[in-house]
Formats: C-alpha cells, sequence, structure tokens
C-alpha cells in the first residue's frame, strides 16, 4: 500500500483553506499558494513541508472536480427524466464494467481482496442498482402521469362536442369514463 500524501497529512482545516485559496486565484498562483500554505502550517506549529508539486497536483483535482460537477450538472439540467434513466443506465453498466475490470486485475496480478473493499465495492454496486430501479419507476410514474393528463384534455374536448351535438349528458359520461378508463 502506498505511503498517504503528505496533504492528506494535514489537518482539515487547512486543506478547506488550501481550496479556497486555489479557487480564489483560479487554480493558478500554485508558487504563492504553497508559500502560504507553508507559512500556515509553520504558524500553526506543524513541522510538515508540503511541495509546489503536491500542491499543483492538488489543484488540478479541484479544478477537474469542478468542471466534471458543472458538467453533471448542464447535462441533467437539460434532460428529461427519460433521457436521464438512459444515462444512468449506461454509467451503471460502466461503473459494473470497471470494477469487474479491476477485479480481474487484482486476481490475475495474484492479489488477494482486502474483505473491507469487497464490501464497499459490493455495496456501491447495490445502491447502484437500486437508483437505477428508482429511477426506472420514476420514468414510468411520469409516462403515466403524462398520457392520463392527455387522456383528461381529450376526454374534456369530446365532452364539449359532444354537448355541442346536443347528445344527452348520460352518454356524454359514458363516452368520457371509455376515454379515461373508469368503470361507471
Amino acid at each position: 500500500m502506498p505511503p498517504p500524501k503528505k496533504l492528506d497529512l494535514i489537518p482539515l482545516e487547512f486543506r478547506q483553506r488550501l481550496s479556497t485559496a486555489l479557487q480564489e486565484r483560479g487554480f493558478g498562483g500554485i508558487v504563492e499558494i504553497t508559500e502560504d500554505l507553508n507559512f500556515w502550517l509553520d504558524e500553526a506549529g506543524l513541522e510538515i513541508r508540503i511541495g509546489k508539486s503536491a500542491v499543483g497536483e492538488y489543484s488540478k483535482l479541484l479544478k477537474d472536480q469542478r468542471d466534471a460537477f458543472a458538467m453533471a450538472e448542464t447535462l441533467l439540467g437539460d434532460l428529461n427524466i427519460e433521457q436521464e434513466s438512459t444515462m444512468h443506465k449506461v454509467l451503471m453498466q460502466m461503473i459494473a464494467t470497471a470494477a469487474f475490470q479491476m477485479m480481474n486485475s487484482v486476481s490475475e496480478a495474484g492479489g488477494d481482496w482486502d474483505p473491507k473493499g469487497l464490501a464497499h465495492l459490493s455495496r456501491m454496486l447495490k445502491d447502484l442498482m437500486q437508483s437505477a430501479g428508482l429511477r426506472e419507476r420514476l420514468r414510468e410514474d411520469e409516462e403515466r402521469r403524462i398520457a392520463r393528463k392527455e387522456r383528461e384534455r381529450l376526454a374534456g374536448e369530446i365532452e364539449q362536442k359532444a354537448h355541442q351535438l346536443g347528445m344527452t349528458k348520460d352518454t356524454v359520461a359514458s363516452i368520457k369514463a371509455d376515454i379515461l378508463g373508469v368503470n361507471t
């Protein structure tokens, strides 16, 4: 197992402060921000020093994460529930494939699975499958709701026309019930 990164060893408040500084400077100014971070750590009495490359790597990670969230928000904001459901299915397939490939890699390398890691992977896949099922039910419910509203709209139009043609209330009610699928 590789040793932890130095940034993972500093207190959370300093990582948050670093994240804020990077975002405020547009993920640039790595040299100055690194100097600021080391000053903050020294001021707090911590004897750890962080290098520019670690801060640069962290900056790239934060920027990539921000860009990914922005892209996901844009994509999901423009999707209807059916498109979102399809996208979710594709994402789930991609993750399942990646997990399978990772399992094969570990097996081929003769490595053993960490029980906790395997449990986390299983839990993630289970959660994804539950989420996919929930999204599918939401999509089906939305389709039923839209179809019902359309039947109600059509029934209203037909009811109006039937009255104009002089049909009896009972005949109009019967036609409307047939359209809406309601037993009278």
